[in-house]
C-alpha cells in the first residue's frame, strides 16, 4: 500500500504570512491578468493553472503525478456537472430565440405597463432574474438592457438599471450552478448550502426593488409606487427563501422571478400609480439624474428619444398577442420547471440514481493527508468522481430542451445545427471553467488553500464580514459567482473550521457577497455596452456609478453574515 503524502502549510521555511503570499501567487496573477491587463478570461485561467501547477510542485513538493491528477479531477468536475448544466440551459434559451418565441416573451412582458418605473421592476428586476435563472452568464444584462432601450430608456440608464438589478438572482443563476459548484468544491451538502445562501440573499432581495427604484427614480418614486415595490420584493424574497430551503438550488431563480412577475401583473389589474403618463415620465426624468450628474459625458434623456419614440409607437401599433401565443412562447420554461421538479422528487431521483457511476479518482483518492491545524487530526483526502448522468440537474434541462424543440416543431437538422452552434459558442467559456476548477482543485490538494485559510484566520472575530467581501472581490475580478466559488469556496470552509464558525454559512457568504461584485465586473459591463452601444466614456461613467452601490451592498451582506454568526449563532 502506498504511503500517503502529508500536506504542509509553510513553504520554503517562511512564516505563515510569507507562505500565504506565495500560496496566493496564482490567484493574484489570475486577477492581475483579468483586472489590470484586461486579458481574456480563458487565457488568464490557463496562465493561473500553469502557475498553480508550478506552485504545487516547487513550493509544496506535491508529486508531479498527484498534481496532474488533481488538475484532471478539477477539470472533469468542470465538464460534469458544471458545463453540462450550462450547455443545456443555453440550448433551451437558444430554442426560444431560434423559433421566434423569445420575441413574444419580451413583448408579453414589455406591454404590461407604460410607466417607466414599473418597467424597471418588471423587466430589469423580475424578467432579468428569470433570464439569470434560466441562462445566466451575462444573458439578463444583455437582453433586459436592450429591451429597456427599445422602451425609451437611454443606453446608459438602461445599462445602469440592469446591472443594479442583476444582484438578487446571481447566486442561483443558470439553474443553480454557482451553488452546485460551491458544493462540489467544498464537499458540503448541497441542500445545506442552498438553504444558507437563500437565508443570506432573501433579506437583501426583499430590499433590492426599493433600492433599485430609489437609485433610478429617487426616493419619492418609491413612495409613489410602494405597492408594486412591496409586492415585487416580498414575493421574490419569500419564494427565494422557500425554494432554496425546501426545494433546491436549480429552481430558486426560475420560480422566484416567475411568481414575482405574476404578482406584479395581478397587482396592475387592480392598481395603478396616481397621476397621468406625463407625471410618470416627469418622475422618471428626475429619475437617473444622479447617474447623469456623475457622467462627464452627454447622453440621451431617460425619456424617449426620437428614434426610441418611433420604436415605441411601432411597438404599440403591433397586433395584440393572443393568449395561446404567449403560452406557447413560455412553454420551454414551463417544461423546465416541470422537469426540474420531477427530478427533485425523491422516488424519481432514486430511480434515476440507479444509472449513477462513481469511482475513486486514480493517483489521488486517499493518497494525500490533510494535517493539523487545518483539521483536528490527520485525515485522508478523498477524491471520488460521481457520474450521475441521468439524475443530474443538467439532464433535466436537456429533456426540457428536447421536448421543447419537439413541441415547437423544430426540424431535426435545425436542432443539430443549434446544438453544434451552442457547442462552438461555449468552447472558450468551457475552457475557462475547466481551467479555474483545475486550478482550485490543485490548490486544495497541495495545501495552498490550507495556508491561505490559516492566514485569513488572523482576521479572527471579523472574518464573517471579510468572508463576504472576499466573494465580492472574486466576482468583481472574474465576472462569475461560479468562478469565485471555485477559487475561494474551500478557503472559506478551512478558515471557518479554524475559527469555529459554521462552514456552510461562510461558504454561503462567499456566494452571497459575490453577487454584489457582478455589477462592476469588467465582463458584465462589456456585455451591457455591447447590448446598448455604450461609448468608452459612458462605460467609465457606468463603472463609477455602480461601484459605490456595489461596495455598499457588499457591506450590507457582510454585516448580515456577521449578525447570523454572532446573534443567531448559525451552525
Amino acid at each position: 500500500m502506498q504511503t500517503a503524502w502529508d500536506q504542509t502549510y509553510l513553504v520554503w521555511g517562511l512564516p505563515l504570512f510569507g507562505s500565504a503570499l506565495v500560496a496566493a501567487i496564482p490567484i493574484l496573477l489570475l486577477l492581475f491578468l483579468l483586472g489590470v491587463k484586461r486579458k481574456p478570461a480563458w487565457l488568464a485561467a490557463l496562465v493561473g493553472l500553469a502557475a498553480t501547477i508550478l506552485l504545487a510542485i516547487a513550493a509544496y513538493r506535491l508529486s508531479f503525478v498527484h498534481t496532474l491528477s488533481s488538475a484532471a479531477y478539477g477539470a472533469a468536475f468542470g465538464l460534469f456537472p458544471i458545463t453540462w448544466i450550462i450547455y443545456w440551459a443555453i440550448v433551451l434559451y437558444r430554442i426560444t430565440v431560434e423559433t421566434g418565441n423569445f420575441e413574444i416573451i419580451k413583448q408579453s412582458v414589455g406591454r404590461i405597463t407604460s410607466d417607466m418605473r414599473l418597467q424597471v421592476l418588471l423587466i430589469a428586476f423580475a424578467f432579468g432574474a428569470f433570464l439569470e435563472g434560466g441562462a445566466g452568464f451575462g444573458t439578463p444584462v444583455a437582453v433586459a438592457s436592450a429591451m429597456m432601450t427599445g422602451l425609451g430608456f437611454s443606453a446608459l440608464d438602461a445599462s445602469a438599471i440592469c446591472l443594479l438589478a442583476n444582484t438578487a438572482p446571481v447566486a442561483f443563476g443558470a439553474i443553480g450552478i454557482p451553488v452546485i459548484t460551491l458544493a462540489g468544491i467544498t464537499g458540503l451538502p448541497l441542500d445545506r448550502l442552498s438553504a444558507d445562501v437563500g437565508r443570506v440573499c432573501a433579506p437583501v432581495s426583499f430590499l433590492v426593488p426599493a433600492y433599485l427604484i430609489a437609485a433610478a427614480a429617487g426616493r419619492r418614486a418609491v413612495v409613489e409606487i410602494w405597492p408594486a415595490v412591496l409586492v415585487c420584493g416580498a414575493t421574490f424574497a419569500s419564494v427565494q427563501f422557500f425554494v432554496s430551503n425546501f426545494v433546491g438550488a436549480p429552481l430558486t431563480d426560475i420560480l422566484s422571478s416567475l411568481l414575482a412577475l405574476a404578482a406584479l401583473i395581478v397587482l396592475l389589474r387592480f392598481w395603478r400609480p396616481r397621476g397621468d403618463v406625463e407625471s410618470e415620465q416627469r418622475s422618471t426624468r428626475v429619475s437617473l439624474r444622479a447617474l447623469r450628474n456623475a457622467a462627464d459625458v452627454t447622453h440621451s434623456s431617460p425619456l424617449p428619444s426620437a428614434s426610441n419614440t418611433a420604436t415605441m409607437l411601432q411597438h404599440e401599433r403591433a397586433p395584440q398577442l393572443r393568449t395561446r401565443e404567449v403560452i406557447v412562447a413560455w412553454m420551454p420554461y414551463i417544461l423546465l420547471v416541470l422537469f426540474v421538479l420531477a427530478w427533485g422528487y425523491k422516488p424519481v431521483q432514486q430511480f434515476l440514481n440507479g444509472a449513477t457511476a462513481a469511482f475513486h479518482w486514480p493517483w489521488l483518492h486517499n493518497e494525500i493527508r490533510r494535517m493539523p491545524p487545518v483539521v483536528v487530526k490527520p485525515s485522508a483526502y478523498a477524491a471520488t468522481f460521481t457520474l450521475n448522468w441521468l439524475s443530474a440537474a443538467g439532464t433535466s434541462c436537456m429533456f426540457a430542451a428536447l421536448v421543447s424543440a419537439a413541441f415547437l416543431r423544430m426540424k431535426a437538422h435545425a436542432i443539430i445545427r443549434l446544438l453544434a452552434s451552442v457547442a462552438r459558442q461555449l468552447f472558450l467559456p468551457t475552457l475557462t471553467v475547466t481551467a479555474v476548477l483545475a486550478m482550485a482543485f490543485v490548490m486544495n490538494y497541495c495545501g495552498a488553500t490550507g495556508t491561505l485559510g490559516l492566514a485569513f484566520a488572523a482576521t479572527g472575530a471579523l472574518f464573517p464580514f471579510f468572508s463576504s467581501m472576499l466573494g465580492w472581490l472574486g466576482v468583481f475580478l472574474t465576472g462569475s459567482d461560479t468562478s469565485a466559488n471555485a477559487l475561494f469556496g474551500n478557503l472559506q470552509v478551512v478558515t471557518a473550521q479554524k475559527l469555529g464558525f459554521a462552514p456552510t454559512l461562510m461558504a454561503a457568504a462567499n456566494s452571497a457577497g459575490g453577487v454584489m461584485g457582478k455589477m462592476i465586473s469588467l465582463q458584465t459591463i462589456a456585455v451591457a455596452a455591447a447590448a446598448t452601444g455604450l461609448t468608452v466614456p459612458e462605460q467609465a461613467t457606468l463603472f463609477r456609478f455602480t461601484l459605490r452601490h456595489s461596495i455598499f451592498l457588499a457591506a450590507v451582506i457582510g454585516i448580515e453574515v456577521f449578525v447570523y454568526a454572532y446573534v443567531f449563532h448559525v451552525q
